[in-house]
């Protein structure tokens, strides 16, 4: 039987990540790309700076440049139809700060888990269970996101919450303008004190990142194994800190009931989306809407209790450079993976219907900007307006 180490993901568009967390680079092998593309490594870069550790005081200060480089697939800025490998080096190790580890599992973190599955464990840094490893994805993302674009298809996210703090409107233009990359200007400094809050204590918090895709196509998604929902929730919760997954109005519409909970097409355009974009796992024409549960940052420095390998209770304060809030940084990873799957759908729906538009979004755009500028309550009790979301 073959061994999969399970790196590899998507059906057409095929993305492969290699790399540790301290080892000596992170990359990633994009395969099912079409030649004489244009390749625009800038654009992947700044998807890159998004992520990247140290932009601001409520981040890790861990500093690196994550520089991208191109080993091969692309000759003179235009794809060739082979396999493109993408590479960062790691420039901002600093191992010893795990030395004291190598005995003893983390709380919160996969120490014990890789230990017992693989026999051998890396625990600089988690090795590949850490959160560097997302560099693959985003650089694969970011080429994706790309081609979406260009198409007419948005994919952009926010912190929706940040320590039980609500977003109560969405400010898109505020969102890359704040560290937390919240979307609502008046929760702001509310969020940023529980932040700032857990970090004086050597603590952490958790939040929700809301995830929208707008301008496809209805047709997206595959039953019955390759629902479009279903990819995009197995692409979400394969981030390490993302511990839950709704679409549109997700476990609230267990509240409601089906003459309130069904959307209607009575209308041109949607007046809701309790359904959150997917129809029978393919999509339907109206803003695919995805909330992601993020929890809180695994590494704290506050002093806590665990187990070493010769099963011993141990005290355990952890060193290193840590995000008090990951939020913030999970955004663009988010938008990536996101991104990588619509991508792939869209790539699988033309080899199985070669009729289907070759541009994306080509549906009534009109009707869409109506949608995102109505507010509708989601229940008679609720303050917020948002469309059943």
């Amino acid at each position: 039987m073959l061994f999969d180490s399970a790196s590899s993901f998507g059906r057409t568009f095929k993305i492969l990540s290699f790399g540790e967390s301290h080892g000596p680079a992170i990359g990633v092998v994009i395969d099912g790309i079409k030649p004489g593309l244009s390749f625009d490594l800038g654009a992947i870069q700044a998807e890159l700076n998004r992520r990247r550790p140290g932009f601001n005081l409520l981040s890790t200060s861990r500093k690196e440049n994550d520089e991208l480089q191109i080993l091969s697939g692309v000759y003179e800025g235009k794809t060739t139809g082979h396999p493109i490998a993408l590479i960062v080096f790691n420039q901002n190790q600093k191992s010893s700060d795990y030395e004291n580890l190598r005995e003893i599992f983390r709380p919160g973190h996969a120490d014990l888990t890789y230990e017992k599955k693989y026999g051998i464990r890396d625990p600089r840094g988690g090795g590949r269970s850490s959160a560097r490893e997302t560099i693959a994805r985003v650089a694969a993302g970011a080429w994706a996101k790309s081609q979406l674009k260009r198409a007419g298809v948005s994919i952009r996210a926010y912190s929706k919450e940040i320590a039980g703090v609500k977003c109560q409107k969405i400010d898109w233009d505020f969102v890359e303008k704040n560290p937390l990359r919240s979307a609502d200007p008046s929760c702001y400094e509310a969020q940023k004190a529980e932040v700032e809050n857990a970090k004086l204590e050597g603590d952490s918090v958790g939040g929700v990142v809301e995830l929208w895709i707008e301008g496809l196509p209805i047709g997206l998604g595959d039953p019955t194994f390759a629902k479009l929902d279903g990819l995009l929730g197995y692409a979400c919760l394969s981030i390490g800190s993302v511990k839950g997954v709704e679409f549109g109005s997700g476990f609230d519409s267990t509240k409601l009931r089906g003459s309130q909970n069904n959307d209607s097409l009575a209308t041109e355009s949607y007046q809701s989306s309790h359904a959150g974009g997917v129809l029978g796992g393919i999509s339907d024409g109206a803003p695919l809407v995805v909330r992601c549960a993020v929890k809180p940052t695994s590494s704290i420095a506050k002093p806590q209790k665990t187990r070493n390998k010769d099963n011993e209770i141990v005290d355990i304060v952890i060193g290193g450079r840590h995000d008090p809030c990951i939020c913030p940084r999970v955004v663009p990873v988010i938008e990536s993976m996101a991104a990588i799957v619509v991508y792939d759908a869209y790539l699988t729906q033309q080899a199985l219907n070669p009729n289907f538009p070759q541009v994306i979004g080509d549906w009534d755009l009109q009707n869409l900007e109506l949608f995102n500028n109505q507010r509708f309550p989601r229940d008679k009790d609720d303050e917020i307006q948002d469309n059943g979301y």
